[in-house]
C-alpha cells in the first residue's frame, strides 16, 4: 500500500488502520494526503486495484474561503495551526503530538487550488474508489463531499465521527 498523509499530519496511518486495506495495489491518504494518492493512482504506471480516501481535503469553491484560510496562516500559523487540530480532533479528545509535522503554506494552497475532477480519469482506469467521510467532520464541505463522491465511489459515511473517523 502507498500511503499518503494530510496536511499537518506524518505517519498517521494508524488512526486509520480500521478502514485501510493492506494491499500492494491499494493507494490511500487522509484529507491533503487524499488529493495526493488521487494524483498518484491516475498518474502511476504500476497496478492499481483500489483507491481510498480517507476525510479526503473537499472544499466549496469559494475563493472567500480559501483567501480567508490562507490569509489567517500567514498572519499567525501557530493560531491557525491550533484552531486547525482542534477542529480535527472533534469530536474525540486524542492525542495528535507524535503524528505532526510542520504544515507549509503551499500545501494549504494546493488543497484549496485542488480538481476533484481527476476522480473521473480514476475511475476511467477501473480503479475501485472508496470514500470515508465522518457526520460531525469540522474540515471538509461533508453535503457537497458526499455529493459528489457518489457519482464516482462507494461512500461511507460515519456517524458520530469526526475528520479523523
Amino acid at each position: 500500500m502507498r500511503y499518503y498523509s494530510g496536511f499537518g499530519f506524518w505517519n498517521e496511518k494508524k488512526l486509520f488502520e480500521n478502514y485501510l486495506e493492506e494491499d500492494e495495489f491499494v493507494v490511500a491518504g487522509f484529507s491533503y494526503g487524499a488529493q495526493k494518492a488521487l494524483i498518484d493512482a491516475v498518474h502511476t504506471t504500476k497496478r492499481v486495484d483500489k483507491l481510498q480516501l480517507l476525510s479526503p481535503a473537499f472544499f466549496p469553491k469559494n475563493s472567500k474561503f480559501a483567501k480567508l484560510q490562507i490569509n489567517a496562516f500567514k498572519k499567525d500559523k501557530n493560531s491557525y495551526i491550533k484552531h486547525f487540530l482542534e477542529n480535527v480532533k472533534y469530536p474525540t479528545e486524542i492525542n495528535l503530538d507524535i503524528y505532526l509535522d510542520e504544515p507549509e503554506l503551499y500545501q494549504l494552497e494546493e488543497m484549496f487550488e485542488f480538481n476533484w475532477g481527476l476522480v473521473e480519469y480514476a475511475k476511467q482506469k477501473n480503479i475501485t474508489i472508496e470514500v470515508y467521510v465522518g457526520e460531525k467532520d469540522k474540515i471538509i464541505d461533508i453535503e457537497n463531499a458526499v455529493k459528489f463522491f457518489k457519482n464516482y465511489a462507494k461512500v461511507y459515511f460515519i456517524k458520530d465521527a469526526g475528520h479523523l473517523l
